[in-house]
């Protein structure tokens, strides 16, 4: 097993190790609501200068009620969006985790949800090629959707966008991935 490999099981243990005692500590509070996992299948830049490297990234996210969040009468709720997964570009390879917290417009069983947030990454690698992130601590700011396709799944369209914005100086690049998104609701 590589480097990476090893890494990237060892974080999601870690990860799945955290939301499983979190779960069980907060279940009054914390409810886990779906799972997805998603891939990046365009870098068109949307925010920013263009990044001077191609990267692709998959992940696995998992959702969680807030809470506070109780859905109002016009289906506005909040929710805590994590992942954890890897991020390539310029043949080295990143883990990469974060927490976002979101708000979510749409009914649990409605035909639609759509999502903005804002929210932390950090990286385990933060230089690939001759694009420099600056460091391993990133903003993370995510804009999506998402409707049923069949039973507890949902087919989504997921923007992602990763920068420090500026705080480890001008010379950092950030990124933006457009990702494809499959959700297992619980």
């Amino acid at each position: 097993m590589n480097k990476l490999t090893n890494r990237l099981m060892r974080g999601v243990c870690a990860l799945g190790v955290g939301l499983g005692n979190s779960y069980h500590a907060y279940s009054q509070e914390l409810d886990l609501m779906n799972v997805s996992v998603r891939a990046r299948v365009s870098d068109e830049t949307v925010l920013g200068n263009d990044a001077p490297e191609f990267f692709t990234e998959s992940d696995i996210a998992f959702n969680f009620r807030l809470p506070w969040s109780g859905q109002s009468s016009l289906g506005w709720s909040t929710r805590l969006m994590m992942s954890t997964g890897v991020l390539q570009g310029a043949g080295k390879e990143a883990l990469v985790v974060s927490a976002i917290p979101e708000l979510v417009l749409g009914r649990e069983s409605g035909h639609y949800e759509v999502d903005l947030g804002v929210g932390a990454a950090l990286f385990s690698r933060y230089k690939f090629g001759i694009q420099d992130f600056g460091g391993p601590f990133q903003f993370a700011l995510t804009l999506g959707g998402s409707t049923p396709v069949y039973k507890s799944f949902r087919l989504g369209y997921r923007f992602l966008h990763y920068s420090d914005w500026g705080g480890y100086g001008p010379h950092t690049t950030g990124a933006d991935f457009h990702m494809i998104e499959l959700i297992h609701t619980l």
